[in-house]
Order: structure tokens, then C-alpha cells, then sequence
């Protein structure tokens, strides 16, 4: 395995962020990973789904990460039985069908409260990975999906794991380009509580479509005092009134590297695979190219100290491969409280709002698009255990 006294290798992996399309299917700029961050739709109807998962599928990225939202009312099969008659819809729906565009996409990791580690594999590009965690819930307001009362907020986001690199939720954190202007909505406290414990680098958002955006926070290192960032930095958009992208610079050559020494030195190290019962005999995916072949992946090494039963690889279209440990959301509650010697190296935290839907403007029925959140990071190469049997 790799030693964790050789240095870290990194590579610039480009993050196409964008959220709150509302059936809307605009081209997206070329990047590594796309991440959206939830309501796909108006209200989530099988046909709307079915427009833009066909939209995601067809999009160019190795990595594809979904959450839904608040307006996609079917993938919250039980908010639906239970409020979806207070809805127009062209006919009944199926929420299981609906759920099934995204959960057995080929080339979507649709994440609803859980988390997953993405492996960049194709041989020109990055070869990079991260753990990221995704979200669809939102703070209770009026009557629609994926909603949480106040009381039920800590457990939602203490399953956070804290080797989470991008958090994905479709509502913001509280403070943080998340102010309503049509009324009095504004992210969750608890949420930015638990990104405060997790310091993931970035943190990927949307729902209040008003407050898109991007903000460097810097984290107090113990708020004793309760207040939990110690300073943060608002982002000015390159793209607004010109032809340029909205790209956020956070790369050691672009001379804006974040304030986070990630803990992606675990997911860069654990990985030893093996081609699945394909008739190759279990050999080792790593060959000279190390390039992974597109059969059922599975661990040798039961990483993170995990059973082949409960573990789960999965190869996907773009090229990327993702694995999930299954049976469990999160290992926050045995890690939360255990000394976390990163902490100190993990001190800012990216929060971006890629909401696409901008507000109404006023006194018309016209609507204003953003344009997608294009992040540049330095993530770190994995590797192959070449010599495992």
C-alpha cells in the first residue's frame, strides 16, 4: 500500500457547480465533476425527471453528483403518498419510477443523506479523488419535500462524516450566501454547526435562488464564544457582464489555494482493486496503464477496515468509479469524538451557492439565469496497491 511517508501528489480537477435548474437544461462549461444541488424540477413529475436526467447523462464529466430538492416532490416517496394530491399532475405518479432514473443511472451518484469516495479514472484526465457527502434536506417551510423540523436538525447533519472533502445540500448554512429577499427564509444554523466540525474544503449549495454566490470562510479554531467563523472573504464573479466563465480560482498555481490541508491522504490510500467475477480470474485492475477496466469492481483490501459484504464498487459510464459503504450513512459516531489531528491543517471552507434560477425581475414575468460555478482545486492523485494479491 501506499506509504503515508511518501508526499501527496495533486492535480487541478475542475468542479462544475450548479443548482435549481427547475427543468431547465443549459449547456455546461467542460470540467471533471459536475455536482448539482437539487431541485432538478418544478415538482418533480416523472417526464420532468426524465428531461433532465437525460440532460446529466448526456453531460460530459467523469463524475456526475446529484441531490434533490425541495420541488422534487416524487423522489420524497413518502411526502408524496402523503401530500401529492395538493398538486396538478399530467397523470398519477410512480414515485418509485421516478426515484429509479436517478438511483439506477449509470453515470449519476444520486446522494440522499449519505456518502460516497469518487475515483477519477481516465488516463488523461486528473486521476484525482475526494469523499463527498450530499443532502436533499431543507429547514421546514410551508408544505414541500425533504423538509426537517428544528428539533430534528442536529441528527440530520451529525451524519456528516468527518472525512467529508465537498459536502453537497440543497439548503445553505445560516450566514452564508443565503439571504431571501422575497421573504424571511435563510440557511440552517445546525448545518454550519456541522460544517464548522467537518471543515470540508467546499461546501456546494442552492435553494435561495437570490443569494448565488461564493464566500471563503475562514473557521474560528475554538469558538468559545460562539461564534463559529472567525472572518470570511465574498467572492467577486468574473462572468457577470462578460463572455468569461464564473470560475472560482482555488489552485496553488492560480496563487489561491484554500486554508484546508485536506484528509484526502485517506481516500488516496486505501484502495486496492480487483476485476469482479468476469471469467479474468480476480486479477489485479492495476495492469501497466492502471487503468480500471469496466467490470464489477471489488476490494481486496476491505478498505477502512470494512467486510466485501458491506462495501460496495461501482464503475461508472464517465469514466469515475465510486464506492459506498453500505448499511451506514456515515461514521460519524464513532469518529466525532475521537482527537482529530487534521483540524488544525483544515481551516477555511469554500461555501457556493450555484443556484441557476436567479429571482423574478421585479414588475415582470422575466427570469434571470446565473451562470454555473466553475471551481479549479488541487485534489490528490490515488494510486494502486500493484503488489496486493
Amino acid at each position: 500500500m501506499l506509504s503515508q511517508d511518501i508526499p501527496r501528489q495533486t492535480r487541478r480537477t475542475r468542479i462544475v457547480c450548479i443548482s435549481d435548474t427547475h427543468c431547465q437544461t443549459p449547456k455546461l462549461p467542460k470540467g471533471d465533476v459536475l455536482i448539482h444541488a437539487g431541485d432538478l424540477t418544478n415538482q418533480g413529475s416523472y417526464s420532468e425527471l426524465k428531461k433532465t436526467v437525460d440532460w446529466l447523462e448526456k453531460a460530459d464529466f467523469e463524475a456526475k453528483i446529484v441531490v434533490a430538492g425541495n420541488h422534487d416532490i416524487t423522489l420524497d416517496s413518502g411526502f408524496y403518498k402523503e401530500h401529492g394530491s395538493s398538486w396538478r399532475w399530467p397523470q398519477p405518479q410512480d414515485p418509485d419510477a421516478c426515484r429509479r432514473l436517478l438511483t439506477q443511472s449509470k453515470s449519476i451518484t444520486y446522494l440522499e443523506n449519505e456518502a460516497a469516495k469518487i475515483y477519477l479514472n481516465v488516463m488523461n484526465g486528473p486521476r484525482t479523488c475526494f469523499k463527498v457527502y450530499g443532502s436533499p434536506c431543507t429547514p421546514k417551510a410551508w408544505n414541500w419535500a425533504f423538509q426537517y423540523e428544528a428539533e430534528e436538525a442536529t441528527n440530520l447533519w451529525d451524519t456528516i462524516p468527518q472525512d467529508t472533502d465537498i459536502v453537497v445540500t440543497h439548503t445553505p448554512p445560516k450566514g452564508h450566501c443565503d439571504a431571501a429577499t422575497k421573504d424571511d427564509r435563510s440557511g440552517c444554523g445546525v448545518l454550519l454547526q456541522a460544517l464548522h466540525r467537518v471543515r470540508p474544503m467546499l461546501a456546494v449549495f442552492g435553494h435561495i435562488h437570490e443569494a448565488r454566490g461564493v464566500e471563503r470562510v475562514r473557521w474560528t479554531p475554538s469558538p468559545d464564544n460562539g461564534c463559529l467563523v472567525e472572518e470570511f472573504e465574498v467572492w467577486k464573479d468574473p462572468g457577470v457582464g462578460s463572455n468569461k466563465q464564473s470560475l472560482v480560482s482555488l489552485t496553488t498555481k492560480g496563487g489561491c489555494p484554500p486554508g484546508n490541508g485536506s484528509r484526502l491522504t485517506r481516500q488516496s490510500r486505501i484502495l486496492t482493486l480487483s476485476q469482479g467475477e468476469d471469467g479474468c480470474g480476480g486479477q489485479p485492475a492495476a495492469q501497466a496503464s492502471g487503468v480500471l477496466q469496466p467490470f464489477t469492481l471489488k476490494s481486496t483490501s476491505r478498505p477502512d477496515g470494512v467486510s466485501q459484504s458491506e462495501a460496495k464498487f461501482r464503475a461508472m459510464l464517465g469514466g469515475a468509479f465510486e464506492y459506498r459503504q453500505e448499511g451506514a450513512a456515515s461514521d460519524v459516531g464513532l469518529a466525532k469524538d475521537a482527537p482529530d489531528v487534521e483540524a488544525t491543517e483544515r481551516k477555511e471552507t469554500v461555501m457556493i451557492n450555484a443556484a441557476f434560477l436567479g429571482p423574478r425581475l421585479s414588475g415582470t414575468a422575466s427570469k434571470v439565469f446565473n451562470k454555473p460555478v466553475v471551481v479549479d482545486v488541487d485534489l490528490p492523485v490515488w494510486c494502486f496497491d500493484t503488489d496486493a494479491e
